[in-house]
């Protein structure tokens, strides 16, 4: 490995497909919930931290990714399983209040997955929602959040297979020392 950092500059997660995803998520989620559930209701607080959670850990976990793989993977995976949660609210709303959830190759599943594979920004969706009635701003929320969990599984694999291939930290500074050690740097 020529010229290796040992601390590389990396983390830019707003270039991140999973971290657009998710910022509109999030932002989603904020609308709905203090428009469309009543106030005081912990479902709420739940479901805005939830989409909160699943943001800020790949934010986090590129801040970390320079030093620690280990942790880049973990926080990854937190926002995956925070998102999940909010899929689980999300669904409960529908099924509490009776209303339909889009079925597996339904005309609008379909529509919102091509919209979803298209569009990665908030503003784009935020401006399609204010327009919508909440059972479909819900199932649109369900895609979305489908969609960015395949994508943080793929960056959870893309991940390890770069821990495999690199190690870890402390792999890093005991191969890039030795390596300035046989270069004759301290002495030998």
């Amino acid at each position: 490995m020529k010229n290796e950092e040992l601390i590389p500059r990396k983390g830019n997660y707003r270039k991140l497909i999973t971290y657009r995803k998710s910022e509109a998520i999030y932002d989603i989620t904020y609308y709905f919930c203090h428009k469309y559930l009543r106030r005081g209701d912990r479902t709420v607080d739940q479901m805005v931290q939830a989409a909160r959670t699943g943001k800020q850990n790949i934010v986090e976990g590129c801040a970390a990714s320079a030093t620690s793989s280990e942790t880049e993977i973990k926080l990854v995976s937190v926002a995956k399983a925070s998102l999940h949660e909010l899929l689980i609210d999300y669904e409960d709303y529908l099924r509490t209040r009776e209303h339909r959830q889009w079925e597996t190759n339904s005309v609008e599943l379909e529509a919102m997955r091509n919209l979803g594979r298209r569009h990665n920004d908030s503003a784009f969706f935020m401006q399609m929602i204010k327009t919508r009635p909440p059972e479909t701003i819900a199932n649109m929320s369900i895609v979305l959040i489908k969609q960015t969990d395949y994508l943080l599984f793929r960056q959870l694999k893309a991940l390890e297979k770069e821990f495999l291939k690199d190690g870890g930290m402390r792999e890093k500074m005991t191969r890039m020392r030795i390596q300035q050690r046989n270069k004759g740097f301290y002495g030998n």
